[in-house]
């Protein structure tokens, strides 16, 4: 009888503090491989620094995150980041490199060479013209250069994509089709992913399931659907009154 495979993220009483305060303030919670989680809240709700200690950009005061079963403490961090992409909202591309030489960074300080076959490929998954891989990033618009960075971290073939605020910065058009290429792709590779957000319509259209946290802690753990429903905590149900609100007024305008 073979065991269940771990959860792909799961936080065991999780701290993380920055003098005083608690910015994550006893976190315990399991993702399940493939799901697509939004976790969202408030401005300094502590969704960023949870988030961040998956790739140990945020190292916990106590408790501990594991990945695939592995405590991350433990994983050599090349070895560690190699398994997980992350894309967030400054996008973060080098000015002084072009979109093939950004795409193909990870795998390169991982000591591995993208063939240009391949970054023509992720180009083409993020709905991009191969064409732009001789582009240096000051060319590109806002969009284009976040779909590049969603394909520099899809090119080390990661297990887990993190998103921080990865869509903030953009247009509301640009916005609501990058969100559905990043579901589509998530979807076609089954990939595990995060994606910290302030937007509850973003989460609710998006996600498997929606965390909200407040004061470092998880206040609600529910589905789309459930939230909808009227489930979760009060401070779940104020977020999704925002976009409820707004359609309501839409459809009185027409």
């Amino acid at each position: 009888m073979t065991s269940a495979p771990p959860p792909a993220l799961e936080f065991r009483d999780l701290y993380k503090s920055y003098g005083a305060v608690d910015a994550v303030a006893g976190v315990s919670l399991e993702i399940a491989p493939r799901s697509f989680v939004a976790l969202v809240g408030a401005s300094g709700s502590g969704k960023s620094t949870l988030l961040k200690t998956v790739n140990r950009l945020a190292v916990p005061s106590s408790g501990a995150t594991l990945f695939e079963g592995d405590d991350v403490s433990g994983v050599p961090l090349p070895a560690l980041r190699r398994r997980i992409g992350y894309v967030f909202q400054s996008i973060g591309l080098f000015p002084h490199m072009s979109v093939a030489e950004n795409i193909a960074i990870g795998p390169r300080l991982a000591g591995e060479r993208l063939v240009a076959e391949r970054i023509a490929e992720l180009l083409e998954l993020v709905e991009l013209d191969p064409a732009m891989a001789l582009r240096m990033p000051d060319e590109l618009s806002g969009g284009q250069r976040q779909r590049v960075g969603v394909a520099r971290a899809l090119a080390g073939d990661p297990h887990l994509l993190l998103m921080d605020e990865p869509f903030g910065a953009l247009d509301p058009i640009t916005r609501d089709a990058l969100g559905t290429a990043v579901r589509r792709l998530h979807d076609e590779f089954g990939l595990t992913t995060v994606m910290v957000t302030h937007d509850m319509a973003e989460a609710l259209l998006l996600a498997d399931r929606v965390l909200v946290m407040d004061a470092g802690s998880i206040v609600a753990d529910e589905t789309p659907h459930s939230l909808l429903a009227g489930n979760g905590s009060a401070v779940a149900q104020a977020l999704v009154a925002v976009p409820r609100a707004q359609a309501a007024r839409l459809a009185e305008m027409t």
